[in-house]
């Protein structure tokens, strides 16, 4: 099992650097693009993008006035950013195929109960986690039928 995005692991997190582009805007991570997307404002979105790290951006994420929507599409949003971080870069489409059948769980100490696990509780929805494993299944099927899905040699 995969308890948490650490050492060999890290690539997982979405403070990993890996280029995304989401509705018009090229972002320098998963987490800058998926804190962007709480607003739907563009001039917001664009000084996401331009952030120097991925904690800027989380912050700045926290302070947005948050789309109405939010909460219905907060779970595809980042289901669709973790399919292109791993399909459009094969470096890391590599590194999640070769984590094989293990779980894998977003373990951490700010106690985020909605997309990983509490590591001092051990409660978790882990949804990041369950959408990398699907992810995986995904990329793994892919490959068996011969489709190279939406992959290409873009490397992070």
């Amino acid at each position: 099992m995969i308890k948490e995005f650490q050492n060999e692991f890290r690539f997982l997190s979405n403070f990993h650097p890996c280029r995304i582009d989401w509705e018009g805007i090229t972002y320098p991570s998963v987490e800058h693009a998926y804190q962007a997307s709480k607003t739907l404002d563009q001039k917001e979105r664009r000084q996401i993008a331009n952030l120097s790290t991925p904690g800027k951006a989380k912050r700045a994420g926290q302070k947005l006035e948050i789309r109405p929507d939010w909460e219905e599409v907060k779970v595809p949003i980042m289901e669709s950013l973790v399919r292109q971080k791993f399909t459009r870069h094969s470096s890391l489409k590599r590194l999640l195929l070769a984590t094989g059948n293990q779980e894998i769980q977003e373990g951490n100490t700010w106690n985020d109960t909605f997309w990983g696990v509490s590591l001092s509780t051990s409660e978790g929805r882990n949804e990041l986690g369950k959408i990398l494993m699907y992810v995986r299944r995904e990329l793994r099927l892919s490959i068996r039928s011969g489709v190279n899905a939406r992959s290409s040699k873009v490397s992070c």
